[in-house]
């Protein structure tokens, strides 16, 4: 389906654009920290924050410059229960040509951008690399056993959705067959791929050809060329 095929680029383009955003967040910070001056602050208040079902509190903080300017800010970090209470006294770090570029000097307060967007440009990258791994790797393996796998004939059985697996709300279909092995009195059932239309109007005989690993035939693949192709 052309929708998944350009999903898994997505995801890595994605992926890749918020590693590239948390590496500029992260030189920024370490630009910040080598110029920041510091200085000690009160916790004047505590700003709720709401998004959904929860509440979380975020410090406001003032604090005065070596200059005698009085400054205040709102930290970006918000969490409950509270980090900070009212009246406590914080170590601030700011920028000495522009005071109100602020943060409390914390972990958290610092690093907490560039490691959140880190985090998700790693999931979203992670994703995308690992469907296309995948991809790659069952093509392989379909190949390989189309060029040295045994042929054998399996008798169609059915035709069913693949309810573990949906795209948009939508399921593919799979064709399954199945084999009887004589030598062993073992009964394989095979499936196909995912296909996004029903097939069952074009099957037109009880065989379907199945590629299997000799050695073990629960490796296979289902030849399914006779289906038409879809021109997306």
């Amino acid at each position: 389906m052309k929708t998944f095929s350009i999903l898994k680029y997505v995801f890595l383009v994605v992926g890749l654009g918020l590693l590239t955003g948390a590496f500029f967040l992260y030189q920024n910070k370490k630009a910040f920290l080598v110029k920041a001056v510091s200085a000690q602050g009160t916790v004047i208040e505590l700003l709720e924050s709401r998004s959904d079902n929860s509440t979380t509190y975020k410090p406001v903080v003032s604090f005065t410059t070596k200059e005698g300017r009085q400054i205040e800010f709102t930290s970006s970090v918000s969490s409950n229960p509270p980090s900070y209470d009212e009246g406590e006294t914080v170590e601030v770090l700011y920028d000495p040509g522009d005071p109100k570029e602020a943060t409390i000097n914390g972990f958290m307060s610092i690093w907490f951008g560039p490691l959140i967007v880190g985090f998700l440009g790693t999931v979203f990258s992670l994703v995308g690399f690992f469907i296309i791994l995948f991809k790659n790797l069952k093509q392989r393996r379909s190949q390989y056993l189309l060029d040295n796998g045994k042929r054998i004939a399996t008798k169609f059985d059915s035709v069913q959705f693949n309810n573990s697996y949906k795209v948009n709300g939508r399921s593919p279909f799979q064709i399954y067959s199945q084999w009887l092995d004589t030598h062993t009195n073992e009964l394989y059932i095979f499936k196909s791929d995912n296909i996004w239309f029903d097939p069952t109007d074009f099957i037109k005989t009880e065989e379907i050809k199945v590629m299997i690993d000799p050695k073990n035939p629960k490796k296979y693949f289902m030849d399914i060329s006779f289906l038409p192709k879809v021109n997306n």
